[in-house]
């Protein structure tokens, strides 16, 4: 009877130890960089991505910048977001889309190497803060800067939700969301 118990208990710390590891969230090797030329250096340079993940990934960020980035009913409530020139008209942005609603400018892209996914590189967007700081258009975290390397949860590639075609949001609306990129926790880039 004890080493059946032994057994018994044995098998549930190897359980447990296993579903505590799954609880962990994938790590990614994430780049930030704040234009595709950017990029382009880096991998001559032997950087993370090659210039082909570059150019794939900056063309998946510029489409989740056209179906997701927040879109606001005025150039005043944008750059209250944003700060003051780091917003333009959807029409501008989108070649398409009304000249009424406004969006963030790119401010770069982030790239993360998922590696669990056979390594496939993902993308998002960034934009200003009214702090001066970075964030995704996920909105799960703000970063101090437009560049560097670090290793971050695949959470923070977690595709957006689509903005296109929905009501832009208004002083109050934004205001009771506390803010574009004030969601998520701050992080910084290394080199």
């Amino acid at each position: 009877m004890r080493k059946r118990s032994r057994t018994v208990a044995l098998t549930i710390l190897g359980a447990a130890s296993f579903a505590i590891a799954g609880c962990r969230e994938e790590q990614v090797e994430a780049q930030a960089f704040p234009d595709l030329n950017a990029c382009l250096a880096a991998a001559d340079q032997g950087g993370l991505f090659t210039p082909d993940e570059c150019r794939q990934s900056f063309a998946e960020a510029e489409q989740l910048h056209v179906e997701s980035a927040p879109r606001y009913d005025s150039l005043e409530v944008c750059e209250e977001q944003h700060g003051v020139g780091n917003c333009g008209s959807e029409a501008q942005q989108t070649g398409g889309g009304a000249g009424s609603i406004f969006m963030p400018l790119l401010a770069g892209y982030l790239i993360g190497s998922m590696l669990g996914g056979g390594g496939l590189s993902r993308s998002q967007p960034m934009y200003r803060t009214p702090q001066g700081g970075y964030t995704n258009a996920a909105r799960t975290s703000t970063f101090s800067s437009n560049t560097g390397r670090a290793a971050l949860n695949s959470s923070q590639f977690a595709r957006p939700a689509a903005t296109a075609g929905q009501p832009p949001m208004s002083r109050a609306t934004a205001a009771s969301r506390g803010g574009f990129g004030s969601t998520g926790g701050s992080r910084g880039f290394g080199g």
